[in-house]
């Protein structure tokens, strides 16, 4: 079982997202909008984040969604890193569209993505203990 961490959205331009979102009223620093990933908690341990286009594309190079600005995609925390690879097999083998294979991240995570059946990127991951 996965549980929803961050609803995240893929942006041109940092700077103007996040000077958006404070319009709003979202506490974001200012020195966040050079960064290519921003992560703000919302209630509970539910994130919202932003990925520049440029950030998305280096680490999904061949695939055209979810880098064009303006898609959304869904993030979903694992029990931990072995689940990751559970879920995804099970996604993947149950028909569904693999965009990343599992892989260690940098950020010290688990992750992978797959695609829901409107083509909407769905990451799985899990930090690393």
């Amino acid at each position: 079982m996965a549980t929803i961490d961050a609803i995240a959205s893929v942006v041109e331009d940092m700077a103007r997202t996040l000077d958006f979102y404070r319009l709003l009223g979202f506490d974001i620093p200012t020195s966040a909008n050079t960064n290519g990933y921003v992560s703000i908690d919302l209630e509970g341990e539910l994130h919202l984040a932003w990925n520049t286009a440029a950030v998305e594309r280096t680490i999904n190079p061949d695939r055209e969604r979810p880098t064009a600005p303006g898609s959304m995609g869904l993030t979903l925390r694992c029990a931990d890193p072995a689940s990751v690879d559970v879920l995804f097999r099970a996604v993947v083998e149950a028909g569904h569209t693999a965009v990343l294979e599992p892989f260690d991240a940098p950020w010290g995570a688990r992750h992978c993505r797959v695609l829901d059946p409107d083509g909407n990127a769905v990451d799985l991951f899990a930090p690393f203990p």
